[in-house]
């Protein structure tokens, strides 16, 4: 079961697409994301919307299987109207949480993960909505904060969900990296927010945990966050590397979709 409450996760996905369409309000949408330069601002809000859509269809008609991307309703905002891809946005949003919060979080529906739960799905429209928001808001060069538990989870389940593509032989993220390595995460703002991630034969492992490794990130929760979610460069000057910083190129580089 997902690992925060249902509801909250439904809270996050409305306030971070809400979030997001006040950081696009009035920008430029042709504008390069840094961090996905091959969108602009209006792919990077047209991409959120459709997953949005396709989780929320996915969850509303309970299905047993993968939900064609064409039979999604309304998976393409109207025009090149901003005013009509800001309604676009928030109407995706408020349906898919509609159906999640009526589904509630033990239904089970087709997911291509671990968990095949309309919770499943929750967490994920979360945490897609709180690291692309992160793209818009670099982009116009806005203000950025994630609650704790929020940032401490999205790395999580980040976490499971390479983790899983490991188990399914989809990635490979042993290789050069050897056994014996490994790298700690520590937020330096929020006490216990700590992982540890080792490197054996067989692929990586993770937990909680305190103690010394290969390398260390250090640095607040959100911006450790960032970083391990690609949209923050390891040699910011608001984080800081402590030993190998290859080792977490590494994990930075194969961990990445695509």
């Amino acid at each position: 079961m997902s690992a925060l409450r249902h509801d909250l996760y439904c809270d996050e996905i409305i306030g971070r697409t809400d979030a997001l369409r006040a950081a696009i309000n009035g920008a430029d949408l042709g504008a390069t994301v840094p961090t996905c330069p091959d969108w602009t601002l209006r792919d990077l809000a047209v991409h959120v919307g459709r997953a949005h859509r396709w989780a929320g269809e996915i969850v509303r008609t309970r299905a047993t299987e993968a939900v064609p991307h064409e039979r999604v309703p309304d998976s393409t905002p109207e025009g090149d109207d901003p005013a009509a891809l800001d309604a676009w946005l928030a109407d995706g949003a408020a349906k898919t949480v509609e159906a999640l919060r009526a589904a509630g979080p033990d239904q089970e529906v087709w997911s291509w993960g671990w968990e095949r739960s309309a919770g499943f799905w929750a967490r994920r429209m979360a945490h897609e909505t709180i690291v692309h928001q992160s793209d818009a808001a670099l982009t116009v060069k806005t203000g950025y904060e994630v609650a704790p538990e929020l940032a401490a989870d999205t790395i999580e389940e980040w976490l499971e969900i390479v983790a899983f593509m490991q188990a399914a032989g989809i990635k490979e993220v042993a290789g050069p990296a050897g056994t014996g390595r490994s790298i700690h995460l520590h937020a330096t703002d929020v006490p216990g927010a700590e992982w540890l991630i080792e490197f054996g034969e067989d692929g990586f492992t993770w937990r909680r945990a305190h103690e010394k490794a290969t390398v260390a990130l250090r640095g607040p929760l959100t911006d450790v966050m960032l970083v391990f979610n690609r949209r923050l460069a390891p040699d910011s000057d608001r984080v800081e590397v402590l030993g190998d910083a290859e080792l977490l190129d590494f994990w930075l580089e194969r961990s990445a979709f695509g």
